[in-house]
């Protein structure tokens, strides 16, 4: 009767654990999307954090911004065992890592000048953001598509989203400032020099 009374006791906190653990593994969880299970994660984030732990996972929850997700562990030392990975990495192509640096850097430029917490562009800005490190001549047509598809590549990677019956508009979600951190943006200039340098040579290549 007393394991029955303890099963009983502990199924609830369980199926709260799971209910929170279970979207994290499917993606980012966001304060505004899911109000009740993000408070949820608050009360249980220390139960969470103990048990992503023993599957490799860090658990990175910012409550400033509203988002939380699993990361997985750094191996402390190059010869330290291998754990299977549950958090795929993401190969991105160079355009869509150099648009990615791009949108962060806006939006530390938005944030610095305070009110709205939310970075709205149109798919024209977007093209602008781009624009100045492609070479004069660029097909506009081509270049169009081309951050279009860039664009799909990183809504479905979390980092912005559509807006409702505005299909041209963008917001850019701020868990990208996990992704791209101060540290990076501090040596941006140096990227962006990089990132001409590349673009031209392969210019070249292509002219060529």
């Amino acid at each position: 009767m007393d394991d029955l009374v303890t099963a009983a006791e502990s199924s609830p906190s369980d199926h709260n654990l799971s209910a929170v653990v279970v979207p994290l593994f499917k993606g980012v969880l966001y304060m505004e999307e899911n109000p009740a299970q993000w408070n949820a994660l608050l009360d249980l984030q220390f139960r969470v954090r103990d048990y992503v732990a023993v599957l490799g996972l860090d658990l990175i929850l910012d409550e400033a911004e509203g988002y939380a997700f699993l990361r997985s562990t750094p191996d402390e030392a190059p010869d330290s065992p291998k754990q299977p990975r549950l958090v795929a990495r993401r190969q991105l192509s160079f355009p869509v890592s150099l648009l990615l640096a791009l949108l962060r850097k806006k939006l530390a430029e938005f944030d610095a000048r305070g009110g709205d917490t939310r970075l709205i562009l149109s798919s024209d800005e977007v093209v602008e953001l781009i624009r100045v490190f492609l070479p004069e001549g660029t097909n506009e047509t081509r270049l169009i598509d081309q951050v279009g598809t860039h664009l799909n590549r990183i809504a479905d990677l979390g980092f912005v989203r559509r807006l409702r019956g505005q299909a041209d508009m963008f917001e850019v979600r701020r868990i990208l400032k996990a992704f791209v951190d101060a540290q990076w943006l501090a040596e941006f200039d140096q990227r962006l020099a990089d990132y001409r340098q590349h673009l031209t040579q392969t210019g070249e290549r292509n002219d060529g």
